[in-house]
């Protein structure tokens, strides 16, 4: 029986562990398919406070992880296949074996947000990929054009670590201003070999028969002109879906199915509480979702006292 299962290794969550740990409750941790989160995907963090010249962003949740740890959490890579809520305590089935705990924080984050054009599916890892820093270097994109979809501080991060390897990137947006902070948009407009493409949005992923990315078919939503960008890579940033889809039925979704958060991070069941990007469409910021998991884990802490007194 655990006293705390934490769902995801981001910062939600291991600050969660953190918080957790450092009260004793020995958390067991659950990395899912993306330990670290989306923020391993990160080059460079400059907005996390205490790092004025940036920090890495898998040396960040590497770090976090270590802490955790150092203060007794249990950090197991697996994925929870099921979950009842109803049942107490709560059940959880992680790669087929049970486990059973008190408390639940779920910070379980977002996936990233796909085109859901024709091609875009069949060339995923033969030219359309989500994360610049992941893939950027590899020789298929060196010094070939490349194509970033996006307007937001994520879109702009990739285009100016891409300028690194490709010849030129294109930065396509569906606006003609970019959404992006004023520094980072300044940033990128500023670097030549970043090239905007306002107003459009890509309409299909060429090659499928070729087997890999040779350009993309581009549409101006303003004017209804049909082009063709030619390209050896398509990199999506357009935003990212809440991980929350295993607890639909069990707990309240909005429409967009973020967490619907009650007083101190509490979900409508006792004992489950949620955090970072699955239950905030507004800031989803690395700072944000730590705050929200020191929240979480104060109040599964405060839970437990209250049961045990």
């Amino acid at each position: 029986m655990e006293n705390v299962v934490i769902i995801g290794t981001g910062c939600a969550g291991l600050t969660a562990a953190i918080y957790t740990a450092r009260a004793n409750l020995a958390p067991l941790v659950l990395t899912g398919i993306m330990p670290g989160g989306l923020l391993t995907t990160t080059s460079i963090v400059e907005n996390f406070p205490g790092f004025p010249e940036g920090v890495d962003g898998y040396e960040l949740m590497t770090r976090m992880q270590a802490q955790a740890e150092k203060f007794g959490a249990k950090v197991k890579f697996g994925t929870v296949e099921s979950v009842d809520l109803s049942a107490k305590p709560i059940r959880l089935v992680i790669d087929g074996d049970p486990v059973e705990t008190r408390t639940l924080i779920i910070a379980s984050g977002a996936g990233h947000k796909h085109l859901d054009v024709p091609g875009e599916h069949e060339l995923e890892k033969k030219g359309v990929t989500y994360c610049a820093t992941c893939d950027g270097a590899l020789a298929p994109f060196r010094n070939q054009p490349l194509v970033v979809v996006g307007g937001g501080d994520s879109a702009c991060e990739e285009a100016n670590f891409l300028t690194r390897f490709g010849s030129v990137v294109y930065l396509v947006h569906r606006r003609d201003a970019l959404r992006a902070s004023k520094i980072m948009a300044d940033r990128t407009l500023a670097n030549p070999k970043i090239k905007p493409i306002w107003d459009s949005a890509v309409t299909e992923v060429l090659d499928v028969a070729a087997g890999k990315v040779t350009g993309v078919k581009l549409k101006n939503l303003k004017t209804g002109e049909e082009s063709v960008l030619p390209c050896a890579g398509l990199f999506v940033a357009i935003g990212h879906v809440p991980n929350t889809q295993l607890f639909k039925g069990q707990l309240a979704l909005d429409e967009a199915g973020y967490f619907v958060l009650g007083k101190g991070m509490a979900t409508t069941v006792p004992g489950v509480y949620v955090a970072g990007d699955c239950a905030d469409s507004v800031y989803r910021q690395a700072i944000t979702a730590a705050g929200m998991g020191c929240a979480a884990a104060i109040e599964a802490e405060r839970y437990l006292a209250g049961l045990d007194a």
